[in-house]
């Protein structure tokens, strides 16, 4: 059996810990008391910001002569075996991680595959993406939402998961090493690729998929899914340039279009699938100077040690509030798909050394929240008739109990990104606020600080602004959030909204065992959008397993 030994390195230890750093080895082997070493990896790589700690914490794993050593992780992907002409097939619609890992695995499966994607390619993708943060109207089909490799290429490229096992998550890092991601997020205890290294990955991805016989189509967004008397057959694409519409006739459909495309989850309904609401979580960004978070973590260690741009993980439990994303040397972007409606997200590049640290500061809402008495103490009601007057088509009566409608959640979205981007005025502006002014309830105090968001703010009284049951529960949260991390509500943080596409609202049934829809068989809901997954690592995990199903089920 191989030993795994923890070493404990003082902060000025200069990273990378590779596998045949000597020095490492020879401490590992000295600390288990092992004479002769055979191989040698790291296996975790960690920095404890504790404050009477301040190391690097490394695991070394050891084996001695005569033990069997794994393979090492490869730099290059397996090639896959094209399918037989007769084989089944599939189609999948999204080409995120839920949609490209289940098009790899029902190649492996010996189907044939077809990935339908309403945006563009990664490379024609930066486009409307410079155009978006030069406050100029975004494509609703080509944005940070849509396009090849999903929300997640432009938004970080952050890995870390608390969903599958150990087993299933390596697998999953380890197929993106093999496409071109840093063989650091193999041992990272916080595994992160970064905005610029991300597309280059996702496109390998896709070379992927065509060495191996499947076909990989942008610019065609799915507008209905066939289905005959018994189950659904196929999906009918449009064009986005052209309009012209294209049948792909399928044994098995895989929906997988992510967050922030409601139209799909309309698709999925008229199928016949059956939709429930979830909860989700809406609230704001909070934007510091890295160089305070890096103090209060590392004590000015990071000035003369080379260490990474300091995070945090916080929550203010009591309140169901809790920091989502957190992107340290990062910037805010504009992730909205709809002209007129503002939405932010955050995203870092690799080297993570942006002058600000950024993180979403959310607030748990469950459907029972938005339904009857309980949803006008929130405010929803009031927001709806504020989003109604600008033009959004939401309604405005609020649901009696959840099941009376399933996609609600999705209104309540539309009504807060309308009116944060009445706020800010257009151009893809987004409303902000002192984090210290919005505490203390002053309205008239406007002045703003210094951000990372490139198409601009605009000074609002956001306790105005936001649902009565937001500001409540985002002021008691930073209360407490100061309490954990003090400068944390201060006047050096802003407040950007609004953060509302944490994860869909709504989830598209499916049987546990098949992965199938009840209602619509044939159809097979996977990922962040139906419901099943939040986040990169997540979302590919359920789309390997979804396909698996189907290629199970169908030899059966």
């Amino acid at each position: 059996m191989p030993h795994d030994v923890e070493l404990v390195l003082p902060p000025e230890t200069a990273p990378p810990f590779d596998d045949d750093a000597t020095g490492l080895v020879r401490r590992a082997a000295k600390k288990a008391r092992i004479d002769a070493v055979a191989a040698a990896r790291v296996v975790r790589v960690s920095f404890d910001a504790r404050r009477r700690m301040r190391n690097w914490r490394v695991v070394v794993r050891l084996w001695e002569p005569g033990e069997d050593v794994p393979v090492p992780v490869a730099s290059t992907p397996t090639p896959i075996a094209p399918p037989p002409a007769g084989a089944p097939r599939a189609v999948v619609v999204g080409s995120g991680p839920a949609g490209l890992f289940a098009a790899l695995e029902f190649l492996r499966q010996g189907w044939h595959v077809t990935v339908l994607e309403r945006g563009q390619d990664v490379r024609a993708r930066r486009r409307p993406l410079r155009a978006i943060q030069r406050g100029l109207a975004i494509d609703p089909d080509s944005n940070y939402c849509f396009g090849e490799g999903g929300a997640g290429t432009y938004s970080d490229g952050k890995l870390y998961t608390r969903s599958g096992s150990k087993r299933d998550v390596r697998r999953v890092l380890a197929t993106l090493v093999e496409h071109g991601a840093p063989r650091s997020i193999l041992v990272s205890w916080r595994p992160h690729i970064g905005s610029n290294r991300l597309p280059e990955v996702v496109r390998n991805l896709r070379h992927s998929i065509e060495a191996a016989g499947g076909a990989v189509r942008f610019g065609l967004r799915a507008e209905e899914l066939r289905r005959d008397t018994e189950r659904v057959t196929g999906v009918v694409a449009r064009d986005v340039v052209s309009g012209a519409l294209e049948t792909f006739d399928a044994d098995a459909v895989v929906l997988a279009t992510g967050h922030s495309a409601p139209d799909a989850l309309a698709q999925a309904e008229r199928a016949g699938a059956p939709l429930e609401p979830k909860g989700f979580a809406m609230g704001v960004r909070i934007e510091h100077p890295q160089s305070w978070l890096d103090q209060h973590q590392y004590g000015g260690l990071r000035e003369t040690c080379d260490l990474p741009a300091a995070f945090y993980e916080l929550a203010a439990s009591e309140h169901d509030v809790w920091s989502f994303c957190m992107c340290p040397g990062g910037f805010i972007v504009p992730a909205g798909t709809v002209t007129g409606r503002t939405v932010v997200n955050g995203m870092s590049l690799s080297r993570r050394d942006s002058p600000f640290a950024n993180s979403g500061l959310v607030v748990g809402i469950q459907p029972e929240d938005w339904c009857g008495v309980r949803g006008r103490a929130w405010g929803w009601d009031e927001l709806l008739v504020r989003a109604r007057d600008l033009g959004e088509d939401v309604p405005v009566q609020l649901p009696g109990a959840p099941g009376d409608a399933p996609r609600f959640g999705e209104h309540l979205q539309a009504a807060l990104e309308r009116v944060a981007g009445a706020a800010g005025g257009g151009a893809n502006r987004a409303p902000a606020q002192r984090a210290d002014a919005f505490l203390a309830g002053r309205g008239d105090d406007l002045g703003l600080l210094p951000t990372s968001y490139r198409p601009g703010v605009v000074g609002v009284d956001l306790g105005r602004l936001l649902p009565r049951g937001l500001v409540e529960r985002l002021g008691a949260a930073l209360v407490e959030l100061e309490r954990q991390l003090p400068g944390y509500a201060g006047p050096d943080a802003l407040l950007v909204g609004v953060e509302s596409r944490t994860s869909s609202p709504v989830r598209v049934a499916r049987d546990e065992e098949t992965l199938e829809s009840p209602g619509a068989p044939g159809l097979h809901p996977a990922g962040e959008g139906a419901g099943y997954a939040g986040g990169i690592v997540s979302a590919a995990l359920d789309g390997e397993r979804v396909a698996r199903a189907v290629a199970v089920r169908r030899r059966r």
